[in-house]
């Protein structure tokens, strides 16, 4: 099997979604910095070399185990809706839902603040140290890869549609190809900036006036006092035991439940009994799955707007009670509210020699987010408003100052009070899906990490699809015209390297399944670094989905 083995170390490990991030968060460990100064550097990084999936203009959370208190901090660093931003503005221009994309689906960008809000509490290293690298790749420029050159060719139509960001990502009105340079100097003089000057440059200084005056003449509604008004929260994070491990996740306004959720239903079968990655388990994962985002659709948003049953949601009684509703012969029906969408984000990790361990996770939510750089801040700008409701019965219904639900969700597993594994991945409604299968393949089937991320992965999702209409016959055709119209249906895509018996059984057992690539993009990212607490060695591993990369010292 390819991708086998974890990359090993004593002193530190860093796992990134990108091979130039994770060499500047090992730099950083080596010069003295922490796990907390290496995250935020290699994330910084990441924003320079793949920015089509983070930026300063998105938002971030941050799982934080402090060895010298050792506690697991959680740290929420999601904007919240812009004041203007109301479900009547909507209305008086008669839109049904919010644009997916442009200046109208921009939240305040949260990103930001959580990196100094980190920094501030458990950093060790100046901050003119830690965007030294991002600084240098944004300013010098560094090779575009061929994962990079097909996003941006695939997001041609979006990047050309406004001239601040064209100019950095269309030169000579082409995508870049692979292996040529990727120059941002705006974004390398805002990175100088926020070292020297911290957050209030962002929030309050000189590049808030560029970016909300940007968009407002673009036609959004980001103000300056949103930017002024923003503040990144410390929250309590949550977890669930799973056969003896303590798997935490991100509370409410993220989806981090829903993972803890499927490990509480799965958690009544021997899955070891039926083989890793039969249908018969996966069969149980895909039901698991389905009422797991049955809740989540119904009760999680922002728990200072909503009532969010946390404690109801994670007990084992419920998960009995959830358990004894899935039909081990036949697939039942998908029943939760609203489509399911994809995401475009970077997770990363970190360990130290001290014992500090980071799983943190940002995003601009669709690849590219909201498509709009802020002027001549060089920062593209997430598109994270987008997912809002403008139904006032939705639980995720739009009102200012509220945060949406956040597919963002980073984890980490405690075995004997300490950390064991840290883990995530991009995928925006798959994440949740993501973790279970990494955390199923570790503990009930004993892969190492490697294995697990590189193992064929699936993912379920509702998807609208073309269909005849009644009485009518397609031939085979793809795609859809006049003799078509759009369904919703609850699908199973799973990579090709799947035994090849596996998506017929579960079409048996009445799944949709769609076999798509060997290695694809929309099964996620992941990174993990597992803590060996016998030897304590550090095992790192990333996803060859990307141009991941784990190393260790």
């Amino acid at each position: 099997m390819l991708f086998e083995q974890p990359v090993l170390g004593r002193r530190g490990m860093v796992a990134c979604a990108h091979y130039l991030a994770t060499q500047a968060g090992l730099s950083i460990l080596t010069r003295g910095g922490n796990a907390i100064d290496a995250a935020i550097a290699a994330n910084a990084v990441m924003t320079v070399v793949y920015p089509s999936t983070c930026s300063a203009g998105g938002d971030i959370f941050m799982l934080i185990w402090e060895a010298k208190s050792k506690k697991l901090h959680a740290l929420n660093g999601s904007g919240r809706a812009p004041n203007g931003m109301t479900p009547e503005y909507f209305i008086s221009r008669d839109l049904k839902e919010i644009p997916e994309r442009g200046p109208l689906s921009i939240n305040v960008p949260g990103a930001v603040d959580g990196w100094f809000e980190a920094l501030d509490r458990f950093g060790t290293l100046s901050a003119e140290t830690i965007f030294a690298p991002a600084i240098a790749y944004a300013e010098e420029g560094m090779p575009v890869s061929p994962k990079l050159s097909g996003w941006l060719r695939r997001a041609e139509r979006l990047l050309k549609g406004w001239e601040s960001t064209a100019s950095v990502f269309m030169p000579g009105d082409q995508p870049l190809k692979s292996g040529t340079i990727l120059r941002q100097p705006d974004l390398a003089r805002t990175y100088r900036m926020l070292a020297k000057e911290g957050r209030d440059a962002f929030y309050r200084g000189p590049l808030a006036h560029a970016l909300t005056e940007y968009i407002q003449r673009c036609g959004g509604v980001l103000s300056l006092e949103d930017m002024q008004q923003h503040r990144s929260d410390w929250v309590e994070p949550l977890f669930t035991n799973y056969r003896g491990y303590d798997v935490y996740e991100f509370p409410p306004n993220s989806q981090g439940i829903a993972a803890l959720e499927m490990l509480n239903i799965l958690e009544g079968y021997d899955l070891k009994s039926l083989g890793h990655q039969t249908a018969e388990y996966l069969h149980l994962f895909l039901e698991a799955k389905k009422l797991a985002f049955a809740d989540r659709d119904r009760y999680v948003s922002d728990p200072t707007f909503v009532d969010v049953p946390v404690e109801r949601l994670l007990s084992k009684t419920y998960a009995e009670e959830q358990r004894a509703r899935i039909n081990l012969r036949k697939a039942t029906p998908y029943f939760a509210s609203g489509l399911e969408k994809d995401g475009d984000t970077m997770y990363l990790c970190v360990a130290d020699s001290e014992g500090n361990v980071v799983s943190l996770i940002q995003s601009l939510y669709n690849g590219f987010g909201s498509g709009i750089v802020g002027g001549d801040t060089g920062v593209l700008l997430h598109n994270r408003g987008s997912y809002f409701s403008l139904d006032p019965r939705h639980v995720n219904y739009l009102q200012p100052g509220k945060r949406t639900m956040h597919t963002l969700t980073p984890a980490m597993v405690l075995k004997n009070d300490a950390p064991y594994l840290a883990l995530g991945a991009m995928g925006g409604d798959a994440q949740p899906q993501i973790h279970v299968q990494l955390l199923s393949a570790i503990i009930d089937f004993g892969l190492n990490v490697q294995q697990a991320i590189a193992a064929p992965r699936w993912r379920s999702g509702r998807v609208r699809m073309a269909a005849p209409h009644k009485g009518q016959e397609v031939g085979g055709q793809r795609g859809v015209d006049e003799h078509l119209e759009r369904t919703i249906a609850e699908v199973v895509m799973m990579e090709r390297r799947f035994l090849s018996g596996v998506p017929l059984e579960l079409d048996l057992l009445g799944h949709q399944t769609i076999v798509e690539g060997l290695w694809e993009d929309g099964m996620g990212h992941a990174q993990a670094i597992l803590v060996n607490q016998d030897t304590h060695i550090f095992e790192g591993a990333a996803d060859p989905r990307c141009d991941g990369l784990a190393l260790g010292w």
